[in-house]
């Protein structure tokens, strides 16, 4: 018949698996939104910091600041939309990225400011939230770059 055991030995059972596993099973990832050190892909050093934020359930980056200071100033001449000679620093770079899943963001576009290209992009979330793997491709997702980003403390 009903084994009352039974049945509260398999509750606990996934009451376990439930409670060891908030990833799969729909826990909150942590937001994106704050500051973010970018690396160059190219010399591996930090190049400047970024702003993330949420707008309208889509996820949003501005350039903060440069550590260059040569590029304190710099205009994003090569552009060919809004941003067309509009200063480098405060502009909005990356646009409509949508959440996927706990760990990813994909569907917006990201630019290069110092070439003017504007490309597809993909959001990696890594370390618990605490490292991003941005990649900027044009097609496919194998045509392209990454760059690591490091939340700023």
């Amino acid at each position: 018949m009903f084994d009352v055991c039974q049945t509260r030995r398999n509750f606990i059972f996934f009451l376990g698996i439930f409670s060891a596993c908030p990833k799969t099973f729909g826990a909150e990832a942590p937001s994106l939104a704050g500051l973010w050190r970018t690396i160059d892909d190219k010399t591996r050093k930090a190049r400047g910091v970024v702003r993330l934020y949420e707008q309208q359930g889509a996820l949003f980056g501005k350039i903060e600041r440069s550590y260059d200071p040569k590029e304190a100033n710099d205009v994003c001449d090569k552009c060919t939309d809004d941003r067309r000679n509009k200063p480098v620093v405060g502009m909005v770079f990356l646009r409509n990225m949508k959440r996927h899943g706990a760990t990813e963001y994909t569907g917006g576009d990201i630019l290069d400011p110092d070439s003017g290209w504007l490309y597809r992009c993909k959001i990696s979330v890594e370390e618990g939230g605490k490292k991003l793997v941005v990649r900027g491709f044009l097609g496919l997702s194998l045509i392209g770059r990454s760059q690591i980003w490091l939340r700023e403390e």
